[in-house]
C-alpha cells in the first residue's frame, strides 16, 4: 500500500493527504449533521480522491452548482433557514467538500486550508471536551503540514518534513496562544447549546410522564462534579434537588406553575420558609451544560448559591433557578445544611390545597387502596406519619422491585404499578406512592434531582452522572413541614446506598479488559475523568472573573475588561520590542566578514558592475582591474588581502584594519 501511494505522482499525493486531512476535520461532526450533509461530504471527498488516484480529469462546474443547490435545498429543508449555528455548520462543511472538486491550482488549495481551519473550529460549537481538543489539535498539525506543503512546490518533499516544520511553528505559536488565553477579554458566549431530549435516558427533565417509556437506558455521562470542603455526608444522604413537580393530570407531573417565562422574576427564598439547623456542608459544583435554568444544590441551600455571571433564587419549593439557562460548563460554591425544615407547620388545608389534588376518572383501585388503609382498625386515629408508614411497609413487604424494563404502562399507572406490575423504576414508585399519599388527603409531590453519586480516587471529586437522575417524594407532616420520603429505598435499598447501584452493561472492549483485571477499567475510567475534570477546571472554567482575580494579584484594584484589554496591548507592545532586540542582536552576531564583503559588492553595483552571485574575493578583484584598469589596483588588492584574512590570515592581520581601509579606499564611479 506505502509502495502504491509513494508511486503516485506528487498532486495525486498531496490531494490524497489533504482529503484525509478534510475528513478528519469533518468527522466528528457527523453526530451533529443531518445525515444527508455527512454522506454528501463523504461522498464528494471519495470522489475527489479517486479522480486525484486514475487521474481523471475534474469534474465540470455545472456537477459542482447541481450540488451547491441540492445542499442549499437540503438545509433549508433540515433547519428551516440558512443562518445560525446548525444550519451554517451544515452549509460549511458541505461547502469545504464541495470545493475539493475544483482543487486545480495552489490558489484554490488555499481557500480548502482556510476553510478547513474554520471547520475546524465549528467542532467546539458542539463540543469543548478534552477529546475534541485533541483530535482539533491533530486537524490543525494536518492542516499547517498541508499547507507548509503546498508552500515547496519544487521537487517532490516528503510530508514527514514539511509535518516537522508544522509542528515547529505550532510550537513557536504556543506561547502567544496562551498569552492570549491568559488574558483576551472574555464575553458572554455567542453560542448555546442545543435543547436536548432525556426521553428514554436517564436524566433530569422539566416534567415527568410516567409510563410511556418501556425502558430506560442509565446515562454514564456525567452531570456535575462536586468538590466538598472537609467531610463528605453519607452516600445516602446525597440528595441533589432539582426541578419541584406538583401538579398531576394522570399521566404526566410538572411544576406547579412556570419557574421562568420570558423574563426573569425572583422569588423571595422566605416563601420557603426554610429553617436550616446544624453544621452547613460546604462545597464546589462544576455542572456540566444542560439548557435549563437549574442550579443543582444538594439540600438545602438557605444562602444564595455563588453562580458567577447570574441571578439565582430560590422557589417556594426550595429549588435554585437562574435567569437563564446553563449553556457553558458553570462553577458555583453552596453552603448546604442537610438538616433542615421548610414549608409552614400548620393549617395544610389552608395553604396547601393543590398538593392533595387528583385528576378525575384514573387511578381508582389506588383510591379504594387509600381508603383500605385509612380504614385499618389498627391505624384508626394515627396521624399522616403512620399512614406513610403504612404505605412504605406495604412497598418493602408485597414484592415490589425496582427495574430499568418496566415496559409501557396505561391510562391508570399508579393502579397498575400497586396492583400488577408491581415494578418499575424510580418514577413509577415516586409517582405512585405520590398519588396513595394525595389519595389519604395527604399533602405530596414529586421532587427530582439526582441522589449518590461515586467519588472519583485519582483527583477526589464527587462524580454525579446522569444515571444518577433520581425522583422521590415530600409529604406534608403537621408540626414538621415537608418531609422527604424516598420510596424506590423501600423497594430497593441499595439504589440509594453505596452498594448495589445499577450499572449500565459495559461494552466488548470493557467486557474483555474486567475479565482479565476486574478493576482496571475504573481505574482507566476514573483516570480519564480526573484529566477531562483538569480540563474542565482549568481551561474550559477560566471565566472572565478569573482573570478579573489574575489582575488583582497583579496589583489591580478593581479590574474591568478594559484593563484587560490594556495589558494585553502592554504585553505585546512589550514581546514586539524585545523581538526588535533579538533581531537587532541577531543581525550583529552574524559572520562581520560577510558583512563586509556584501557592503564592497553593494558598492560595486552602485558603480555599475554585476558581480556573480558566489564570486569570491579573488574573482572579484580579477572583474575590478578588468572593468576599471588601474584605477582600481587599490581596491583590487584590498579584495585579496580580504580573502587572505579569511583563508590564510598573515601574523598582524586583522579585520578591523581593513574595515578601516574599506572607509578611504578609491572607489571607482
Amino acid at each position: 500500500m506505502l509502495t502504491r501511494l509513494n508511486a503516485l505522482p506528487r498532486d495525486a499525493r498531496d490531494t490524497l493527504f489533504l482529503l484525509l486531512v478534510i475528513g478528519w476535520v469533518i468527522l466528528p461532526q457527523i453526530a451533529n449533521l443531518p445525515w444527508w450533509a455527512s454522506a454528501l461530504a463523504g461522498g464528494v471527498l471519495l470522489w475527489r480522491g479517486w479522480i486525484a488516484v486514475a487521474g481523471h480529469p475534474l469534474p465540470s462546474s455545472w456537477w459542482v452548482l447541481v450540488l451547491l443547490a441540492v445542499t442549499l435545498a437540503g438545509t433549508y429543508a433540515t433547519h428551516r433557514t440558512l443562518l445560525g449555528r446548525d444550519a451554517g455548520v451544515t452549509l460549511i462543511v458541505a461547502l469545504l467538500a464541495l470545493k475539493t472538486l475544483e482543487l486545480r491550482a495552489r490558489r484554490d488549495a488555499f481557500v480548502i486550508f482556510f476553510l478547513g481551519f474554520f471547520t475546524m473550529l465549528t467542532n467546539f460549537f458542539f463540543s469543548q471536551s478534552l477529546a475534541t481538543a485533541a483530535a482539533m489539535l491533530l486537524a490543525l498539525l494536518g492542516l499547517l503540514t498541508a499547507l507548509v506543503n503546498a508552500h515547496m512546490p519544487v521537487g517532490r518533499p516528503p510530508l514527514a518534513q514539511a509535518a516537522r516544520t508544522a509542528a515547529w511553528m505550532a510550537l513557536m505559536g504556543a506561547p502567544i496562544m496562551a498569552v492570549l488565553f491568559m488574558l483576551f477579554p472574555r464575553f458572554a458566549p455567542l453560542w448555546g447549546i442545543p435543547s436536548d431530549a432525556m426521553s428514554g435516558r436517564s436524566g433530569l427533565s422539566a416534567s415527568m410522564q410516567v409510563g410511556n417509556i418501556a425502558s430506560l437506558a442509565l446515562d454514564e455521562t456525567i452531570a456535575m462534579r462536586v468538590r466538598f470542603e472537609g467531610a463528605v455526608p453519607p452516600q445516602n444522604d446525597l440528595y441533589f434537588r432539582g426541578p419541584v413537580l406538583s401538579t398531576f393530570d394522570g399521566r404526566e407531573w410538572r411544576p406547579l406553575q412556570p419557574r421562568l417565562g420570558s423574563r426573569f422574576a425572583p422569588v423571595i427564598p422566605g416563601n420557603a420558609q426554610l429553617q436550616v439547623l446544624g453544621s452547613p456542608v460546604r462545597y464546589e459544583v462544576t455542572m456540566e451544560p444542560n439548557n435549563r435554568p437549574w442550579i443543582i444544590v444538594l439540600d438545602a441551600a438557605a444562602k444564595r448559591p455563588e453562580v458567577p455571571g447570574f441571578e439565582a433564587a430560590m422557589t417556594s419549593e426550595l429549588q435554585w433557578v437562574a435567569n437563564r439557562p446553563v449553556t457553558d460548563l458553570l462553577r458555583y460554591r453552596v453552603e448546604s445544611h442537610p438538616d433542615f425544615r421548610h414549608g409552614p407547620r400548620t393549617s395544610a388545608a389552608a395553604v396547601l390545597p393543590q398538593y392533595t389534588e387528583l385528576p378525575d376518572g384514573f387511578n381508582p383501585r389506588t383510591l379504594a387502596l387509600a381508603a383500605e388503609i385509612r380504614g385499618d382498625p389498627k391505624l384508626a386515629g394515627a396521624g399522616s406519619a403512620a399512614l406513610v408508614q403504612a404505605a412504605l411497609n406495604r412497598l418493602r413487604t408485597g414484592n415490589y422491585y425496582y427495574t430499568l424494563d418496566p415496559g409501557v404502562y396505561g391510562a391508570h399507572t399508579a393502579d397498575e404499578f400497586w396492583f400488577d406490575r408491581k415494578e418499575g423504576f424510580c418514577e413509577h414508585i415516586a409517582s405512585a406512592f405520590a398519588v396513595l399519599m394525595r389519595a389519604m388527603d395527604i399533602p405530596a409531590r414529586v421532587v427530582t434531582g439526582y441522589q449518590g453519586g461515586e467519588r472519583n480516587p485519582v483527583d477526589g471529586f464527587w462524580v454525579v452522572r446522569q444515571s444518577d437522575a433520581h425522583a422521590w417524594t415530600e409529604v406534608w407532616l403537621s408540626g414538621q413541614g415537608w418531609v422527604r420520603v424516598d420510596p424506590t429505598s423501600a423497594v430497593a435499598p441499595g439504589r440509594t446506598g453505596a452498594f448495589e447501584r445499577l450499572q449500565p452493561p459495559r461494552g466488548a472492549i470493557a467486557t474483555a479488559i474486567g475479565a482479565v483485571t476486574p478493576n482496571l477499567a475504573a481505574h482507566l475510567r476514573s483516570a480519564w475523568e480526573a484529566l477531562n475534570n483538569g480540563w474542565n477546571q482549568w481551561v474550559l472554567n477560566y471565566t472572565q472573573s478569573r482573570q478579573l482575580d489574575l489582575l488583582k494579584n497583579l496589583g489591580f484594584e478593581s479590574p474591568s475588561w478594559e484593563d484587560l484589554t490594556l495589558v494585553l496591548l502592554g504585553l505585546l507592545i512589550f514581546v514586539a520590542l524585545c523581538g526588535a532586540a533579538w533581531t537587532l542582536w541577531e543581525r550583529r552576531q552574524h559572520d562581520p566578514w560577510l558583512r563586509l564583503l556584501a557592503r564592497t559588492r553593494k558598492r560595486l553595483r552602485e558603480a555599475g558592475l554585476e558581480l556573480p552571485p558566489a564570486a569570491p574575493p579573488r574573482r572579484i578583484a580579477t572583474l575590478v582591474t578588468g572593468r576599471f584598469g588601474d584605477q582600481a589596483q587599490a581596491l583590487a588588492d584590498w579584495l585579496l588581502k580580504l580573502e587572505m584574512l579569511r583563508y590564510a590570515p598573515a601574523p598582524g592581520a586583522s579585520l578591523a584594519a581593513l574595515q578601516r581601509e574599506f572607509k578611504h579606499l578609491p572607489w571607482p564611479s
